[in-house]
């Protein structure tokens, strides 16, 4: 017969190789240590939702003072960019009011003219 290698040291490696940056004895212990895991694997999944959230929010940000400088709120550039047909997202507006602000302005002046 073949000998059957422990499997749960195995295991318990693996738990400790991820728990390997923790502080005291959730690096050491496998208990507190696969406890520390699972509850930081939990926080990274939501993490990269808020990351999406936090972008978004910061291009929202961007615009609306960019579209301020130009005498307009937020809420009626948006309006007026369906009524325009411009179909763009607030990522790419907010890139453009930052490194093109001429290009901007003229978006901001069409969407002004259908206001």
């Amino acid at each position: 017969m073949s000998r059957v290698k422990s499997i749960t040291r195995k295991r318990h490696k693996k738990v400790l190789k991820a728990a390997r940056g923790f502080r005291q004895a959730r690096r050491t212990r496998f208990q507190t240590a696969r406890e520390a895991v699972l509850h930081a694997g939990q926080y990274a999944y939501i993490g990269r939702k808020q990351k999406k959230r936090n972008i978004r929010t910061l291009w929202i940000e961007r615009l609306n003072a960019a579209v301020r400088e130009q005498g307009l709120s937020y809420s009626k550039f948006m309006s007026g960019l369906k009524k325009a047909n411009i179909n763009l997202n607030r990522q790419t507006l907010s890139q453009l009011a930052i490194r093109e602000p001429e290009t901007f302005s003229q978006i901001v002046e069409q969407i002004k003219a259908k206001i």
